[in-house]
């Protein structure tokens, strides 16, 4: 496995099982070890996402991210350039988990941990390969409160075939694991003081995509 360099560039490609790119978005790496990858970005941060999602995104309607899911079980999508909005992100990506713990912070300071279930990252020349298996663990800043999300859209995704029965079990495992280090404050939670406290650095530039 190739060593990302803390300061460079990493692009996170969520690729379907066909092969097919869903979204690439730029972050810059801080650090890369064998127990993960962590990487951040702030707004103005390079994407590139499906047309119907950043439809949705920039309506406000909900019914466009139906959109979004019916257009990735057919497999007929075209991506749009976009930008990072409104939060600043750290994101860890342990090897060979299916989920990443990311923090998200405003002016205010951390607003959220998100854990995102995701097919366990590929490493590629520029970054890595995974994919967003929907549903998600929001937890409070201060690990006392959690709550799911997306449970409704994971379902229907589940029904489209686009998460298969094998994918669907990995999550129930990740669920399960995800949960123990916020109960046990392992991972990056074992330094949540530290990661409460990080903020993005004004001189660093703005991912970018190529």
């Amino acid at each position: 496995m190739s060593i990302l360099r803390s300061g460079q560039t990493a692009v996170r490609r969520d690729v379907d099982r066909h092969g097919r790119v869903w979204s690439e978005h730029a972050l810059r790496v801080l650090d890369d070890t064998g127990t993960g990858l962590v990487t951040a970005c702030a707004p103005g941060a390079h994407t590139r996402r499906p047309l119907p999602y950043a439809r949705a995104r920039a309506t406000g309607d909900i019914s466009g991210r139906t959109d979004a899911m019916e257009a990735l079980a057919t497999g007929r999508w075209e991506l749009t350039p976009g930008r990072w909005q409104d939060t600043e992100l750290r994101m860890w990506k342990p090897p060979g988990a299916w989920f990443s713990v990311n923090a998200f912070y405003t002016a205010a300071g951390l607003r959220n941990w998100y854990v995102n279930f995701e097919r366990p990252g590929i490493r590629t020349a520029g970054g890595f390969d995974t994919f967003d298996l929907i549903v998600d663990l929001l937890v409070a800043p201060d690990l006392t409160d959690w709550t799911w999300k997306d449970e409704d859209e994971y379902a229907h995704v589940r029904g489209l075939g686009v998460i298969t029965d094998a994918e669907h079990r990995a999550v129930d495992a990740a669920r399960e694991q995800a949960l123990a280090m916020v109960e046990e404050r392992s991972g990056p939670f074992a330094d949540a003081a530290a990661w409460s406290a990080w903020r993005w650095e004004p001189d660093w530039p703005t991912p970018r995509l190529s």
